[in-house]
Order: C-alpha cells, then structure tokens, then sequence
C-alpha cells in the first residue's frame, strides 16, 4: 500500500512541475517553437530585461504585491489578535466569515468588488473613471486578510497567555507587552503570512482583471492579452524567474517554520 501510495505522490507532482519544466526549457530555446528545440541560449533572459513596458508591467505588479502584503500583514496580525481574544463560540464564528473569500470563486469576488468600486466611485464619488490604482490595491488587501489571519492564529494559539500577564506584572503596559512579548512570539506566523499574501497577490488574475483601471496594470492582466497570439520566447522567461521566484520565498517560509519548530522543541527540552 505504501508503495501505490508513493508511486500517486510522484505522478501527481510529475503532473504539478512538468508544465513548469517544459516553460523553463522553452525559455532557454534559440527557436520560436516550443516543440523544437533549436539550441541553447540566455537571450531570452537578455531580451526581459531590454523590454521596458515589460519591466514596467512587472514593476506595477511587485508594487501592488508589497504594499498590498504589507498593509494586509499589520491588519491581519491585529484582526488575528482580536478575534484569538474573543469567545470561543465567537471566534468560530468569525474565522468562518473570514474564510468565506478564500473559498468563494475569484470571478465572484471580482465582479463583486468591480461593481462596489464602480458604484461608490460614480455615483458617490462623482469619479469618471472609478477603476485606479486605488482600487486595485483595496482588492488586493482584501483577498490578502484571509491568508494572514490563517497563518497568525495558530502561532496565538500556540502561545502561553501567562507570558502577556507576566510582562504586564514586571512593568510593561498592555501595548508594550504586545509588542515585546506576543509580536516575537507569533512573528514566524507573521511573516509567513506577508510571504503567503505577496505570492497571492503577484499571482492574481482574476480579480485584478475585474478591479483594474486604464492607468495602472499589472503583468497577470497584461499578459491575458499576450495569450491571444503566439506568446514570445521571453514572456517564457519571465514566468521562469516569477516562479523562481515564488518557489524561493515558499522555501524560505518553510525555512523559517522548520527554525520556529525545533526552537520550541530545544526550550522544552
């Protein structure tokens, strides 16, 4: 059984990489083609970095990625600590509500939030174009609550209370105690909560489509259009280093977990 169990594990990660791999080989490819491999080369690369609306492109989205995750981050950590301060019966509840965005379509959420913008813009606002770079960034830090609220509350739950009341009894005022001890207590949950929220937005499609004006955008929607047509060498080599990208803070997240892990297990020892 164990090894029937082994053998869907390797097939469903030869099926979860195997499209990647083919992009990354096709962005080091001399020819159009990505059926033919012509040569090797890094020109691709080169041609990236030469293009600068595509630099642009990606500058928007990494701009909308670090502030959205930054803002998303400090809201997240104090929602996630108040919610953890309320009744068990209404911290359920709430964690339920806050999980609905991330189980609820992205088209939905999309449409949703493109129709408030457009309404309290337009008709409250008295805006022409009620889709900026404002709006945009408010969707973004919306989508992005969810994933850092799921990631700090089980550091606060993991956190011995009698830590806060202590602090408190030595001197410290409620805040100075928020700060020196729960913050470096849930911080692992914290950060890998940003890292979770910046790939969520650097990735996101759907809902930026929806939310996005004439005046900013970002390189998942630009790039729909480029799928219209033939895609060039170097759009190849842009996804290669995005999901670099990526792939290294998920490995740095796990990093991070693993250190926090065996730390807890040393001061039990």
């Amino acid at each position: 059984m164990k090894k029937v169990n082994r053998l869907i594990t390797v097939l469903i990660f030869i099926f979860l990489y195997a499209p990647m791999l083919v992009l990354m080989i096709a962005s080091f490819n001399v020819g159009k083609d990505i059926t033919d491999f012509e040569g090797f080369t890094f020109m691709q690369y080169v041609e990236v970095f030469k293009d600068r609306s595509l630099l642009t492109l990606l500058g928007n989205s990494l701009i909308i990625s670090v502030l959205s995750s930054a803002i998303a981050t400090v809201f997240g950590t104090v929602s996630a600590v108040g919610i953890h301060s309320m009744k068990p019966r209404m911290r359920k509840t709430v964690m339920n509500l806050t999980n609905i965005p991330m189980t609820n379509p992205d088209i939905v959420t999309g449409i949703s939030l493109s129709l408030l913008f457009v309404f309290v813009g337009t008709k409250m606002l008295g805006q022409r174009n009620a889709l900026t770079f404002w709006t945009l960034l408010i969707a973004h830090i919306t989508f992005n609550l969810p994933y850092v609220i799921l990631n700090v509350m089980p550091k606060l739950q993991q956190m011995d209370r009698s830590l806060q009341d202590a602090a408190m009894d030595l001197g410290c005022t409620p805040i100075q105690s928020f700060f020196k001890v729960t913050v470096p207590e849930i911080m692992p949950g914290v950060i890998s909560g940003a890292i979770m929220a910046f790939t969520m937005s650097l990735d996101d499609f759907v809902i930026s489509y929806f939310v996005t004006g004439l005046d900013f955008i970002t390189l998942p929607v630009e790039i729909y259009n480029y799928t219209k047509k033939q895609l060039q060498p170097k759009i190849y080599a842009m996804f290669t280093m995005l999901f670099l990208l990526i792939f290294v803070l998920m490995v740095v997240m796990n990093l991070l977990q693993i250190r926090q892990d065996k730390q807890k297990a040393a001061k039990k020892a």
